[in-house]
């Protein structure tokens, strides 16, 4: 890294290689182990990420990263994109910090499309329904980096984050919080668990309600969360668990872009400041709803065997009222817009069946796992777009809409083109109403067996999916009736070996595969895009767990990727595309004194278009920063005047960006600190036990920062953010 973060983040390194070399020292201590990010999951049907096992990732052939709630509360993170700002081989935040409605990143290189909630896949419909999570309600988050196809069938293939929800538990716990701070935060957050006296009941509720104004001057963020959940143990070996997620959210900040003249690049009117919207108060509606039930049966037989099923529905439904950008006139000032409205609802239905067995079979134990899992989506989706008045960025006047005047009828191509002055086709259709259905449907089955001979452990697996797709209606003004049906096979396959030293190398191969629709120009089906890995890596840790981490070197393939023909028309595909993405990662911990823990993340990424059709060929997408680097320090003062003062100090690095596909710039790389500190007012007032009082502070030195999509659609990062708190716990 040739930037100073980086020069920064790399003598820190060293700081923390030396720190574990000590602890190596100090093995025989006795003292507590407070490891910064250990994940600690309650609940018999806890599920690994990795395995769908309950193997623990230090045993699992392939990387894995974690985060805590501790972690989650420490760095104030309000969505599942925030959380992952120090994790390795993510590029978090894409849109920036000002737009915070949907969590968006990229890892390994490939845009992450869908999360995962408590093992099932968040269903969400392509264009503007999806849920988004509360970190509140998260337990702990679960990264598996690579394909994952094998366990949860269409999937991109940079890997997979799976958010584990809080659990109830039969401890007594109650905790309230209330927070405060910087753009008018408001927030207040309960979390209480317990049994209900002597009956085989436990529960957990979870709830939320968070105001704030967004970062973009007028805009608003708002949120109401609830989450209670129970567990009946219905005998000694059956448990059944009903759960139940509920957020409204009826204000969502912002979603629209500014420039790059007067953001990365300079503008001979002036830089814009990192509030500027382009957008209208009047017309910047977003309100989401999102209802998921479910539940978890699990059933141990004799012998080591059980069955357990995961199943959640969901109802959700959005509405929203927006502006975007369509280029800067010559002026540098005068910025296009089109308006746009969307009004999408979506029910649907996901489980996962799973029987598994430990045996011992020829000296060699054996974990095996077989699976049926179904997904279902029917989504209604209403969108409409048409041009409206540009706005002035360096006077801008946000209330200039009147949204009784935004008139969406077009009635044919013909009346476009007569009353539109447009450029293209495409741009043509996007004027014109569209009412379609999405209906799809993923059925998988899979296997899995995890050997373990001493020292050696052994991973296999495999699984067919079936996908169906249908998508009716009206669509840019031309009906439309599309539907296809694919079918793939994933496989996978690792093996790692425990050193007696405390270090397990290790080698691991995966697969993943995702539907594509649509046909060439001589009437062929598109096939499923398909990708493959390669890594080698090794994981360490000392006898007490008071340091360790994981050092791996991968290659993902990605191919069947859709581009131009160049013997066809503009819209004409092949799918003659593949996508290289290389890399190396490493993650560290540390606890070199009995208070004091260290954590280390940093990532090289090497991701290009290795064919296309297109000038494409040789570029690395948007969004993916070759470097990314983060420590993050943690200090709990056990004795002095300090005592029971718990500060955190962290410092992240991004590389540089390209700001578009054409790779024809860059945006500037960036490293931010952040603080967090917390007092438990019991070790000065013993009659205030159970109060603690907290500050955390988001991008500390108040950096500017950028992300881009392309010269036209930029994005400010995150400004300075202070919140104040504070919780009692009971």
């Amino acid at each position: 890294m040739d930037h100073c973060g980086g020069r920064l983040l790399l003598a820190a390194a060293s700081v923390l290689l030396g720190a574990t070399a000590a602890v190596s020292a100090e093995s025989d201590d006795t003292a507590s182990v407070q490891r910064l990010d250990a994940l600690v999951v309650e609940g018999e049907t806890w599920r690994s990420t990795a395995t769908k096992t309950q193997l623990a990732p230090e045993l699992t052939p392939g990387s894995v990263s974690q985060i805590s709630e501790e972690a989650l509360e420490r760095r104030s993170a309000d969505n599942v994109s925030q959380a992952l700002r120090y994790t390795s081989g993510v590029t978090p935040e894409l849109r920036g910090g000002a737009v915070t409605r949907f969590d968006l990143l990229t890892l390994r290189g490939f845009r992450v499309d869908q999360l995962a909630y408590d093992g099932l896949i968040l269903l969400n419909n392509g264009w503007n329904l999806e849920p988004q999570i509360d970190p509140f309600a998260l337990q702990g988050i679960e990264v598996l980096k690579g394909p994952a196809s094998v366990l949860y069938g269409n999937q991109p293939p940079g890997g997979l984050v799976n958010l584990i929800a809080r659990q109830p538990s039969r401890t007594p716990y109650g905790s309230l919080a209330f927070g405060s701070g910087g753009r008018n935060l408001l927030d207040v957050k309960l979390d209480v668990a317990g049994a209900l006296g002597d009956s085989p009941l436990s529960y957990r509720v979870v709830s939320r309600a968070r105001q704030r104004d967004g970062q973009a001057v007028t805009s608003e963020e708002e949120r109401y969360l609830f989450a209670p959940s129970v567990d009946w143990q219905i005998s000694d070996r059956t448990l059944l668990n009903l759960n139940l997620y509920l957020q409204h959210d009826p204000k969502g900040g912002i979603y629209n872009t500014v420039p790059a003249r007067g953001s990365v690049y300079s503008n001979p009117n002036g830089q814009l400041d990192r509030d500027a919207y382009a957008g209208d108060n009047a017309y910047n509606t977003f309100d989401r709803e999102v209802t998921m039930p479910g539940y978890k049966f699990l059933h141990e037989f004799r012998d080591g065997w059980s069955f357990l099923q995961n199943a959640r529905f969901l109802d959700a439904e959005v509405y929203q009222e927006n502006t975007y950008n369509t280029g800067l006139e010559d002026d540098d000032r005068t910025l296009g817009r089109r308006a746009y409205r969307t009004d999408e609802e979506s029910d649907g239905f996901t489980v996962d069946n799973q029987f598994s067995g430990i045996f011992a079979l020829a000296g060699m134990q054996h974990h095996l796992l077989l699976g049926i899992d179904y997904q279902r989506l029917d989504s209604d989706v209403l969108y409409q777009d048409t041009v409206i008045d540009p706005i002035d960025l360096y006077d801008p006047d946000h209330y200039a809409i009147d949204p009784r005047n935004v008139r969406y009828d077009v009635a044919s191509m013909d009346q476009v083109r007569d009353e539109f002055d447009l450029r293209s086709l495409m741009d043509y259709g996007r004027l014109l109403s569209s009412k379609f259905n999405i209906e799809y449907e993923q059925r998988g089955v899979y296997v899995q067996d995890q050997i373990r001979a001493g020292r050696l452990v052994l991973i296999a697996g495999g699984r067919y999916d079936r996908y169906e797709y249908r998508e009716q209606g009206r669509k840019y003004g031309a009906e439309v009736d599309d539907d296809f049906d694919q079918t793939a096979f994933t496989g996978r396959a690792g093996v790692l070996y425990e050193l007696p030293v405390g270090a397990s190398p290790y080698l691991s191969y995966s697969e993943s595969f995702e539907p594509l629709g649509g046909v060439t120009r001589n009437g062929e089906e598109l096939q499923p895009s398909e990708a493959r890995q390669w890594e080698a890596g090794v994981k360490f840790a000392n006898r007490d767990g008071r340091h360790g981490g994981n050092l791996a070197v991968f290659e993902i393939v990605k191919d069947n990727v859709p581009t131009r023909d160049p013997d066809g028309g503009p819209n004409d595909v092949i799918q003659a595309g593949e996508i290289r993405s290389r890399g190396v990662e490493l993650e560290l911990y540390a606890q070199p004194l009995t208070d004091l823990s260290l954590a280390l993340t940093g990532s090289w990424l090497d991701v290009e278009v290795t064919r296309d059709t297109t000038e494409l060929e040789g570029k690395t997408p948007v969004w993916v920063a070759e470097q990314t680097a983060a420590l993050w320090a943690n200090y709990f003062f056990s004795q002095g005047a300090a005592a029971g003062l718990d500060l955190g100090l962290g410092l992240r690095f991004q590389g540089e960006t390209h700001l578009d596909a054409l790779n024809t710039d860059i945006v500037p790389s960036y490293t931010l600190i952040d603080l967090s500190l917390s007092y438990d007012l019991s070790w000065r007032y013993p009659a205030l036990a159970g109060l603690t009082l907290a500050l955390t502070a988001t991008n500390l030195s108040d950096q500017e920062y950028y992300s881009c999509f392309d010269a036209n659609n930029c994005w400010f990062g995150e400004e300075r953010t202070i919140d104040v708190g504070l919780r009692y716990d009971f």
